[in-house]
């Protein structure tokens, strides 16, 4: 597994400080099964957060790079403009009005 860039590592160490239940979950997981799929324990630990990460971000509705710009964004508003932003670009790329890609993604024009 790559290393994750800065913003994600900072919003991967934020997720953890509030959510302590995966922390201490992540800290008691069994060298045995890391090393049975053929992973170092860090390696194994670091699928097991993203994992964590992943799953908390759809519960809440978001992709997880969603979730990365949530965690790392100074405020609400600084959130939702750079959501935006990428979103737009992603519709952009994929051949879509504004309109439609809101419409697909249930954002709001």
């Amino acid at each position: 597994m790559s290393q994750p860039c800065e913003t994600h590592q900072l919003a991967l160490d934020r997720f953890l400080l509030q959510h302590p239940e995966v922390a201490a979950e992540l800290n008691t997981l069994n060298p045995l099964a890391a090393r049975a799929k053929g992973e170092t324990l860090e390696e194994y630990r670091a699928e097991r957060l993203h994992e964590a990460f992943e799953a908390h971000a759809e519960h809440e509705g978001l992709f997880a790079w969603e979730l990365t710009l949530k965690l790392t964004s100074d405020s609400a508003q600084a959130f939702d403009a750079k959501r935006r932003e990428v979103h737009k670009e992603v519709a952009q790329m994929a051949g879509l009005s504004w309109a439609e890609y809101c419409q697909l993604h249930g954002l709001t024009v």
